[in-house]
This record gives C-alpha cells, sequence and structure tokens, in this order.
C-alpha cells in the first residue's frame, strides 16, 4: 500500500488520526498546533514517500502554516493517520523546503 493525500485528508476530516508521544513533543517544542497539522494535510504537498515504512507506509508533508514551513511525517494505516513527527526544515538541507541536498 501507498500513500494517498486524498486518503491522509479524509481521515484527518474524520478525526480518525493520533498524535504520537514524540510528535507531541515537538509540536509542543516548536508551538505547532493540532490545528496547524490539519492544515498542512488539506493543503499542503506530499514531497516523499516512505512505501516501506512498517507497520504502515508514511509520507513526509510540506505545509506553510502561518507562513512558516514545516515539515509533518505521517503514517497512513489502514483505519487512521498517525502524525510521527513535525519539524522546521533547515534550509543548509533543503532546497526550497523541497529538495533534500546531498
Amino acid at each position: 500500500m501507498s500513500v494517498n493525500h486524498n486518503r491522509l485528508k479524509e481521515l484527518f476530516q474524520k478525526n480518525e488520526f493520533i498524535v504520537s508521544n514524540h510528535a507531541r513533543v515537538r509540536m509542543f517544542q516548536r508551538n505547532i498546533s493540532t490545528d496547524d497539522i490539519r492544515q498542512i494535510v488539506a493543503h499542503g504537498e506530499i514531497i516523499e514517500t516512505y512505501p516501506d515504512d512498517e507497520p504502515c507506509p508514511s509520507a513526509l508533508l510540506l505545509g506553510f502554516p502561518g507562513g512558516e514551513p514545516y515539515h509533518v511525517v505521517l503514517a497512513q494505516c489502514d483505519d487512521h493517520a498517525r502524525v510521527i513527527t513535525v519539524y522546521f526544515p533547515e534550509k543548509d538541507k533543503w532546497i526550497d523546503y523541497r529538495i533534500r541536498k546531498r
């Protein structure tokens, strides 16, 4: 199974998602809310996919809540989505926040 952005949007619209403990800590540290995560899912873009992740395939999304770039890693399971982590992409590691620098 691969990650489908429309399916992720649907899961978030139905509140069928959980936030991992790690993600909750990172959200607190980086002052990002669940509403910010929802905005990233609704309006952001998938920039990388990880179809072999276990137990569910995952994807890296880029969004701009409040005008600031954020990356969110989400897993898409059969009956829910899981927020794995969220962070601010560092300019020295990303080109236009979308492509990893080599």
